[in-house]
């Protein structure tokens, strides 16, 4: 990589003495499903527990998601199905362990927060109404309220988090960095600093910190992520010496309501569970003869066809017929109150759609105990690669890795048996730059551009090597600046993931789940191997895949 994105250790000067010091025994940076259910995991252990969040609850990924929660709650499912379905999904990446781990541990997490008040949607005799969706081969998809799943089970855990009296939620609380006891290789995360619009830059010493940030899907200009999803926690972990790992594999939803000047909000997969279809300008359906399962094809495939749809037929969209749903509104409130506010009825209407980057596949790198390559560094949820999504995340399983792997972290860290953080003399000297300047908010608008038309949902090596040479030219002029606001701490943290997205793309040489090569369109046996970058390192280090078939040597 240009030598830029590697110097800055932190990306403003300070000198930690001169700060607010705030002390507690586990941090954890993002109030969603995979943060908020480690705090209550690590609260329960005893420690004093202190969660960030960089906007309110309300603008997380989870309180976003319409999809449900994958569970085996019915006897006729088993987990050997569903770790079937995550498998395949996965296009031969998953780390097998670890997604026996996450199903098997499922139904008991999701009893857990009906224990704790979530409303989960039922049938009229009272039992749990279970849906279906892409590439499952069972009904095994709770939802709340429909489409309101992300909004409920948010609700349920932050009440949860909010009862006990060990555990304090700071709103509107950006993360600058981790805190290490020194600048070397290796060393220790020992806290954070953060920046609040009414208290400033304060330091915040922890035993254990817990990145669940959440993903990067702003990075992109077309996404159906909040405006806050812009990748600071995994810029913030690769800059502490952190592995960041499968950057090259970014989820795309097929559905996202496409209407000039409207915000890119999701339909949900669910509604094409219910029996919608996808049909080209002409009315014609499609995807019967791309796949055996057609609309429920797993998301890549369906996205890939609606882009190879629309290079055939021209135009920016396809269209969704939902005319066959019964009751949709009470199927699915919010989407339906969505497409009212366009003069949309969906029971008569066909839906403009077109796919959106919805999921960051790639994070930070993750043992079994949620650790990351960086000792006092836990990571969990989509911040993370736990290995359980492989090369493409099977629908409504992150939810599930949440509650799932967020107690595993939340327990861990609690537990963390290393001496407490504590003040440190951190001093983070940066000279002003003497280079030239660019606008901010061209390169913010350049850069989710490149990505989405270079680095989208199909790649070639000539555009990922032009974007390479785009965000090197970028950070030149970028990354040795001192920005005193969060949209340029954004911007920053935006050009060091979405190179490190375009690089990891450029290296791996093939097809395979949600990374589409059309100058490699098979997958290859030598990138069965999780791609591992690191701050300094030349190139990725490949790590094989656990419980998979082993991997021929990978050229460089």
């Amino acid at each position: 990589m240009e030598q830029v994105f590697d110097e800055r250790r932190y990306l403003i000067p300070f000198r930690s003495s001169l700060l607010p010091q705030i002390f507690t025994d586990v941090l954890v940076v993002g109030a969603g499903v995979a943060g908020l259910r480690a705090a209550i995991a690590a609260a329960e252990t005893g420690a004093e527990v202190i969660v960030l969040s960089k906007s309110d609850l309300s603008q997380t990924n989870t309180a976003w998601a319409q999809g449900g929660i994958a569970a085996v709650m019915d006897p006729a499912d088993s987990f050997e199905a569903h770790v079937g379905d995550t498998l395949t999904a996965g296009a031969g990446l998953c780390d097998e362990p670890v997604v026996r781990r996450v199903i098997e541990s499922g139904p008991a997490r999701m009893q857990e927060c009906l224990a704790w008040g979530m409303e989960l949607d039922r049938e009229a005799g009272g039992t749990l109404d279970a849906g279906q969706e892409g590439g499952h081969s069972a009904r095994r998809i709770y939802h709340a309220g429909g489409d309101a799943t992300g909004i409920e089970l948010s609700r349920c855990l932050a009440g949860r988090a909010k009862a006990l009296t060990n555990v304090r939620l700071f709103e509107k609380c950006f993360l600058l960095d981790f805190v290490t006891a020194s600048d070397e290789p290796g060393s220790r995360v020992i806290g954070a600093i953060t920046h609040h619009p009414r208290f400033g830059l304060q330091m915040i010493w922890a035993r254990s910190t817990i990145l669940a940030s959440g993903g990067a899907g702003v990075v992109y200009r077309e996404t159906s992520n909040p405006h806050v999803a812009t990748g600071d926690g995994l810029a913030a972990a690769y800059r502490a010496g952190a592995q960041l790992a499968d950057m090259a594999f970014t989820q795309f939803h097929p559905t996202v309501l496409y209407l000039p000047g409207a915000a890119r909000s999701l339909i949900s997969e669910a509604v094409r569970g219910e029996g919608a279809q996808l049909l080209d300008v002409s009315g014609r359906r499609f995807m019967p003869e791309v796949h055996e399962l057609a609309e429920l094809a797993p998301r890549d495939v369906v996205s890939r066809a609606i882009v190879a749809q629309l290079a055939r037929q021209g135009g920016q969209h396809v269209l969704l017929d939902c005319r066959s749903i019964e009751g949709f509104a009470a199927r699915f409130p919010g989407i339906a109150e969505l497409l009212k506010n366009f003069d949309l009825d969906p029971s008569k209407d066909l839906i403009p759609v077109h796919p959106a980057a919805h999921y960051t596949v790639g994070g930070a790198r993750v043992d079994a105990t949620c650790r990351t390559s960086v000792r006092g560094l836990f990571a969990v949820g989509e911040a993370s690669c736990s290995g359980l999504h492989g090369a493409n995340r099977l629908a409504s399983n992150s939810l599930l890795e949440g509650l799932v792997l967020g107690e595993v972290a939340g327990r861990e860290a609690g537990a963390n048996g290393e001496l407490p953080g504590k003040p440190a003399k951190v001093v983070s000297d940066i000279r002003p730059s003497v280079h030239g300047e660019l606008d901010l908010s061209d390169v913010r608008s350049s850069l989710r551009s490149a990505m989405w038309r270079n680095v989208g949902i199909e790649r070639t090596g000539a555009k990922l090597r032009d974007s390479v040479e785009m965000f090197d030219f970028w950070g030149r002029y970028t990354l040795d600046k001192i920005f005193d606001e969060p949209e340029g701490w954004e911007t920053q943290n935006m050009l060091l993931v979405g190179a490190l997205m375009a690089r990891s793309a450029l290296w791996r040489e093939e097809t395979r789940g949600c990374h589409a090569r059309d100058d490699f369109p098979e997958p290859r046996q030598e990138y069965l191997v999780h791609d591992c970058w690191m701050r300094g390192s030349v190139g990725p280090v490949a790590e094989p895949v656990e419980g998979g078939a082993p991997a021929r040597e990978v050229r460089a």
